[in-house]
């Protein structure tokens, strides 16, 4: 996917996958619905990437095979989940997860740009009206081009830094990169948990479908870590395969590293112990996802209220220096 993701583009995501997985729910064969889904696409990225698949699917290739060449257009999350929907014969219901997932991530998106949408606005106009001098002078003097270069510089800067943030944010970026990005974020409030819930929630999901389509458990968890787009747990996972092997239970790896939750740890390993590991990995994904759009959610909210305390702090100095050099003045006269 494109480097700023949208609440449109993660639409257009969610109604790709629910087309296809819908026509294979009805018997329609994946090459035919992969060339349906192609012509119903209004994005071009999009349509050249399944036009792709389509001929690697002629071909004779697996789907899987045919994704593996597409790069960035399909994440890591959908590549695990899409892979082993193949092998286990699942893979209707999982374009269909895909959707919903890309559906609620919209959803996620366009409210936390709606409540940000009066901060936004408070803030571009505290920046075209103040300092007031520079706009007394331009309505007063006629200095309207000083006026409009210098307001050009400052929102040029505050767009270029946002465009920057963003960039850097974006899941393609280097593995180190990553990582200082991951380690900073654990310490914002909220926003650090509620990515590595998101993180757990894309695990869980992914090791439930891999563990069903017959992976073996080591390659499960290695390819689950993947998908899970957190640098820390695949650092993590990458150790466990020599421990594994000689007999160590993935439960015990689970408890002893601490990226996995006191809560996490225990329910897999129930799940392990009794046999019910894809029911308990379920559980997992629904209850991390609804707690990290919920926490993501909380985040949007303190991230609001930091503007508009940073913007009534700015108006109240601007407001009391005007009056102390009102009053200055006049005790001089």
């Amino acid at each position: 996917m494109s480097f700023i993701v949208t609440p449109g583009k993660l639409n257009r995501r969610a109604e790709l996958y629910h087309q296809l997985g819908s026509m294979l729910s009805a018997g329609i064969p994946l090459t035919q619905a992969v060339d349906s889904a192609r012509k119903n696409l209004p994005d071009h990225s999009s349509k050249k990437a399944l036009a792709r698949i389509g001929l690697e699917l002629q071909a004779g290739h697996t789907f899987a095979e045919s994704m593996a060449g597409l790069g960035g257009w399909m994440s890591s999350f959908d590549l695990a989940l899409l892979s082993a929907g193949e092998k286990s014969g699942r893979l209707d219901a999982i374009f269909k997860t895909l959707a919903g997932y890309y559906n609620s991530r919209a959803k996620i998106t366009r409210d936390a740009i709606s409540e940000m949408l009066q901060s936004i606005i408070t803030v571009h106009v505290f920046l075209f009206i103040f300092p007031l001098s520079l706009l007394v002078n331009a309505v007063t003097k006629g200095a309207f081009e000083a006026f409009f270069l210098k307001k050009l510089i400052v929102f040029g800067v505050l767009y270029g830094s946002v465009i920057l943030l963003l960039y850097a944010c974006q899941g393609q970026r280097g593995e180190t990169w990553r990582a200082i990005l991951e380690a900073i974020s654990q310490r914002i409030p909220f926003l650090g948990k509620a990515r590595r819930y998101l993180a757990l929630a894309r695990l869980s999901a992914a090791l439930e479908s891999l563990i069903n389509a017959g992976i073996s458990i080591i390659t499960a968890w290695e390819l689950s870590s993947i998908a899970s787009g957190s640098i820390s747990i695949r650092r993590t996972v990458a150790t466990w395969k020599p421990k594994i092997e000689s007999g160590i239970p993935p439960s015990e790896l689970v408890n002893s590293a601490k990226e996995f939750p006191e809560m996490f740890a225990n329910l897999y390993q129930t799940g392990e112990t009794s046999g019910q590991q894809d029911d308990t990995l379920k559980r997992l994904h629904a209850y991390y996802e609804e707690e990290g759009f919920r926490k993501l959610r909380l985040f949007t909210k303190l991230l609001n209220g930091v503007i508009y305390a940073i913007v009534v702090i700015m108006v109240i100095r601007v407001v009391f220096g005007f009056y102390l050099g009102y009053f200055d003045m006049i005790n001089s006269i």
